[in-house]
């Protein structure tokens, strides 16, 4: 008879909201999947995406998480880790590396009596976000007024610079906070209430609109579509080799250029399993594309974009946005904030005060070079060693170190010294190569640059906060292939092991999900996209400017309003 797997009587026993508080206190990584509480920290060593990914969900409910970014035999391994249950719909507490507070089993057991604190729940108390620039007496959950009227909120591209000029006597700090409320209060006034209720309903009809893409067979991958893929990749990289050959050292570079760009549309789908759903073979495809054809890490992408995944959008937390001091998308850089991801501050310095007021015009010109730093991030990838270093993973290290080594050999050696002979053909086919490829990096930060960085706190569910933090954009099918599917990021986000040649398929589903739920699906031309952008950084670059201009009055005039 075959062996039944049943959960011991330890694992099955229900734990309490306070056991659990008290678990995080002492340190322990609790996450809640399927009602299932697991105790992860054995596997954050182990964990291929990196730990990073798993911390942001300590305490919180990360069913739909875990579900969108792993495949089911993942899943059904992390029952090993599980050690009690939840009865019940959970209420999530904020992770300990986002400033969450958890109160130990002492702290519970001998509360201290305060009359604010006591108003406060204990998912509340411990799970409240607070000011994303200074956490003052008043908690910034009394600071939401949730005001529903359209006709009083208006988005962060559309809060005037003025709103950065204090009255005389008011701090710095407290007005930056001010435009933050507003920032929030816009998307409680444009998206669904964040009660548990609505969010509930929410989650549920996503699960059956997964359930509804797994029968309609758009999880299945269309390897003829790879065929075309495959003879279009070879025929850019035969026309840069050709034209190598003559000596046509820009031309080269440009095909070249081309060919890395439509790449990295294939490691991207082989970092999330997309192409066979099988962690071993996508993982060698990704390497092989990625580290010996790229010279990029793709371990060093799955680190840093499985944390984009889970806390999109967040300054504090989402690498992606994270581009200090040459960009910043909202005025909370202004405060150099602390990155979990980076294990950094963010320093607004004199540079950073210079930089961000002439941002939109930077944005193109710098996204030309964007290749050079993604090659620095891989390297400090791999030589600190900060993937996985046991389990499954543990060799993808080794050979990601032997691709990038075969890479620069190939490339480095083989093309740029042996067979260019002049220095300035080296550079303009360095140059060119490199620059081709800006439009990816053009993609990625179109889809969030635009959308809103305001944390809703701990109750957004998941397919919410994705929708909110992400735009699509629209183009033909037949300019599907340039895009690579970045085109359809919130869909992406939703469902991120969906092969992109199914993308378009799963729109109109998402769509009618969206209309069901009421939450707004952003969508624009590629025009009006970088329009959107460009308007983005505009206005925080002069948000930068008048902010700094106030610091220099106040350095020049100490006594400024005291009089």
């Amino acid at each position: 008879m075959a062996h039944v797997h049943r959960p011991s009587p330890r694992r099955d026993v229900v734990l309490s909201r306070d056991t659990i508080e008290g678990l995080i206190a002492e340190g322990r990584k609790i996450i809640i999947v399927d009602g299932k509480v697991l105790k992860v920290d054995a596997w954050l060593s182990y964990h291929p995406g990196g730990d990073l990914a798993i911390l942001h969900m300590v305490g919180k409910d990360a069913t739909d998480e875990v579900n969108a970014l792993h495949s089911s035999e993942a899943r059904e391994r992390m029952s090993l880790y599980q050690i009690g249950r939840v009865e019940g719909s959970w209420r999530n507490f904020k992770p300990p590396i986002q400033n969450g507070h958890f109160r130990s089993q002492s702290e519970q057991d001998c509360p201290v009596q305060d009359s604010e604190e006591d108003e406060l729940s204990n998912s509340d108390r411990s799970s409240r976000s607070a000011s994303p620039i200074f956490d003052n007496e008043e908690t910034a959950l009394r600071r939401r007024t949730r005001q529903r009227s359209q006709g009083d909120l208006t988005p962060l591209s559309s809060i005037s610079s003025e709103d950065l000029v204090s009255p005389i006597g008011t701090e710095r700090l407290s007005t930056l906070d001010m435009v933050t409320q507003r920032e929030i209060d816009f998307d409680l006034a444009k998206y669904p209430p964040i009660d548990q209720a609505t969010q509930r309903h929410i989650i549920e009809k996503y699960r059956e609109l997964n359930q509804r893409i797994k029968d309609e067979g758009l999880y299945q991958c269309n390897y003829w579509a790879y065929g075309i893929e495959a003879t279009r990749y070879s025929l850019l990289f035969a026309l840069s080799m050709w034209f190598l050959n003559i000596g046509w050292y820009g031309t080269s570079g440009a095909f070249l250029g081309m060919f890395w760009h439509q790449l990295v549309f294939t490691a991207h789908d082989a970092g999330h399993m997309g192409i066979t759903h099988d962690f071993h073979v996508d993982t060698i495809i990704g390497i092989i594309v990625a580290d010996f054809i790229g010279g990029l890490s793709l371990g060093w992408w799955k680190r840093s974009h499985n944390v984009h995944h889970i806390v999109t959008n967040s300054p504090e937390h989402d690498p992606d946005i994270e581009h200090m001091p040459f960009f910043a998308i909202s005025h909370r850089f202004f405060d150099s904030l602390y990155s979990t991801y980076h294990d950094r501050v963010m320093a607004f310095d004199v540079f950073a005060k210079h930089t961000i007021q002439i941002q939109h015009y930077l944005y193109y010109p710098i996204l030309l070079f964007g290749r050079f730093n993604l090659y620095v991030q891989s390297w400090i990838y791999l030589v600190l060693g900060l993937g996985p270093r046991k389990g499954a993973a543990w060799w993808h290290r080794w050979l990601e170190l032997a691709g990038n080594v075969f890479f620069w050999l190939w490339f480095g050696y083989g093309i740029m010294y042996k067979t260019i002979p002049t220095a300035s053909g080296r550079w303009t086919f360095l140059l060119v190569s490199h620059m081709v490829t800006a439009p990816v990096h053009v993609q990625i930060t179109l889809s969030h640059f635009a959308m809103s960085t305001a944390d809703l706190g701990v109750d957004e569910s998941f397919p919410q906060r994705m929708l909110r933090t992400t735009m699509d954009v629209e183009c033909p099918k037949w300019l599907d292939f340039i895009h690579g599917g970045l085109q359809f990021q919130a869909i992406h986000h939703l469902f991120p092991r969906i092969p992109r040649h199914n993308l378009r398929r799963t729109q109109k589903l998402v769509q009618e999900f969206c209309r069901e739920v009421g939450i707004p699906y952003a969508l624009y031309g590629f025009v009006d996209g970088n329009e959107k952008v460009i308007g983005r950084l505009g206005e925080v670059g002069r948000q930068a400017a008048i902010l700094t201009k106030c610091q220099q009055a106040i350095v020049e005039k100490p006594d400024f309003g005291m009089h």
